[in-house]
C-alpha cells in the first residue's frame, strides 16, 4: 500500500458557502469571551530540534484548551453559538464522535444550558465515553464504525428534529461543519504575533494529523488566505490502516479508507472525507503520509520525555500524530522524494499542533512506561 502522495497544489480557494464562512469567521473574538479561554502554549523545543537534526520544532499545545484536554471545543463551541444565534429555540444538540468533538459539544451544549445526545462508535474506550458524559450528555455506544455512526446521528437528528453539529460534511450539509472549522482558526490567528506573522511566516513546514479533514482544512485555509504562494509546505498525517485522505489523494476522488481500522490513533480512525474539507486539502497539501502506531507512540515519548530543558508536552495518540509523521519522514531512507518535495532539511522549521492531551489514561500510560 502506497504511505505517501506528493501534491501539486495550486494554492486557490473556490467559491463556497464554506469559503463564505470562513472569510467572515470571529471565533477568536467569540472565544475571548468565554470564561475558560486563554491562549495555548507555543514551545520552541530546540533540543528536540537538535536531536532531529532540524532548524526548529514548535509545538502548539491544545491539550490546555478550555480544561477540555483537547482542541475541538474550539469549533465545538463557535458552531453552537451561531446555531443559537440564529435558533435561540433550540433545545438539544446531537453528534457522533470518536471522543473529542464529542465532549467538546456535550461541553459546550452544557454552557447553554442545552441538553446533548452523543453517539459514538463501538471502538470508543470507555476513558472517552466518561469523559463526554461528564458534561451532562446522554451517551450512546452503537455498534458501528465511525462512519456508519455519523450517518445514525444524522438520520436521528432529522426524525428527533435535534440541532447536529457535526464535524463533517456530506451533500446539503455544510453550513454547521464549516462554523466548526471557523472556530478552530482561533489556535492559529493566536500566533500571529509569533510564527504566523505578516507577509511571510515564520515556519517552513506544518504537518498536520488528519482525520476526516475538516481541521487540517481550516489550517490550510488559513494559510492559503493569508499567505497564498507564500504559505508554508503543508503535509498530512493519518493512520496506516485508516488512510481516508491519502487514499483520496491517490485515487483523485473521496473514498473510504480500505485499511482495518485498527489504529491506537482513535481521534484519527475516520471514514470517507469531509467533503468541504476535501475541496480545500486537494487544493492546498502538499504531501500526505501514512504512519504506523509506532510512529506515534514514538512521537508520545519524545514530547513526554524531554530534552534537557525543553518543556514537558503530554500529548495523546492522535495528538502527537504529526510529530510522528515528522519523525517518519526524516528516518525513512526511501523517502527523499518527499524531503526534496517539502523542503525538509536540517534549516526546516516546523510546526505541529498537539490536538489532544492524554484523552486515554490507560493507553498513554502503557505507551510512557514502555520507553
Amino acid at each position: 500500500m502506497n504511505e505517501v502522495f506528493l501534491n501539486s497544489s495550486d494554492n486557490k480557494l473556490q467559491n463556497s458557502l464554506t469559503n463564505d464562512i470562513l472569510l467572515k469567521s470571529n471565533s477568536l473574538e467569540y472565544h475571548k469571551t468565554l470564561e475558560e479561554y486563554s491562549v495555548t502554549p507555543l514551545y520552541d523545543l530546540k533540543n528536540l530540534s537538535r536531536k532531529l537534526n532540524v532548524g526548529k520544532i514548535y509545538i502548539k499545545d491544545e491539550s490546555k484548551r478550555f480544561n477540555l484536554n483537547a482542541f475541538k471545543g474550539l469549533g465545538a463551541s463557535y458552531a453552537i453559538h451561531k446555531a443559537l444565534s440564529l435558533d435561540p429555540n433550540i433545545s438539544i444538540f446531537c453528534t457522533a464522535t470518536d471522543g473529542n468533538h464529542g465532549r467538546a459539544v456535550a461541553w459546550s451544549a452544557a454552557k447553554n444550558n442545552r441538553k446533548s445526545v452523543i453517539y459514538v462508535p463501538k471502538q470508543t474506550s470507555e476513558a472517552r465515553i466518561k469523559a463526554i458524559a461528564n458534561h451532562g450528555s446522554e451517551v450512546i455506544q452503537l455498534d458501528l464504525n465511525y462512519e456508519d455512526t455519523c450517518k445514525y446521528a444524522s438520520g436521528i437528528s432529522d426524525k428527533m428534529d435535534w440541532t447536529l453539529i457535526q464535524d463533517t460534511s456530506w451533500e446539503n450539509y455544510e453550513e454547521i461543519p464549516a462554523y466548526i472549522m471557523s472556530g478552530y482558526l482561533t489556535h492559529l490567528r493566536e500566533m500571529e504575533d509569533s510564527i504566523n506573522t505578516l507577509n511571510q511566516p515564520g515556519i517552513d513546514i506544518v504537518f498536520l494529523q488528519c482525520g476526516v479533514g475538516s481541521w487540517p482544512a481550516s489550517c490550510i485555509w488559513y494559510y492559503i488566505n493569508r499567505y497564498f504562494r507564500n504559505k508554508p509546505k503543508i503535509v498530512l498525517v493519518e493512520p496506516d490502516e485508516s488512510s481516508g485522505i491519502l487514499q483520496s489523494l491517490l485515487s483523485n476522488k473521496r473514498v473510504t479508507p480500505k485499511g482495518t481500522l485498527n489504529t491506537i490513533m482513535a481521534g484519527l480512525n475516520c471514514g470517507i472525507p469531509s467533503k468541504s474539507g476535501w475541496k480545500i486539502i486537494k487544493k492546498g497539501c502538499d504531501a500526505a503520509l501514512s504512519i504506523s502506531d509506532e510512529y506515534a507512540e514514538k512521537a508520545i515519548r519524545a514530547l513526554y520525555f524531554p530534552i534537557k530543558d525543553d518543556k514537558r508536552v503530554i500529548s495523546g495518540e492522535s495528538g502527537a500524530a504529526g510529530l510522528g509523521g515528522l519523525i517518519k519522514c526524516l528516518e525513512v531512507n526511501k523517502f527523499d522524494a518527499l524531503r526534496e518535495h517539502i523542503g525538509l532539511n536540517t534549516k526546516s522549521k516546523i510546526l505541529c499542533i498537539n490536538t489532544e492531551g492524554n484523552t486515554d489514561p490507560e493507553s498513554f500510560k502503557s505507551i510512557i512506561s514502555n520507553n
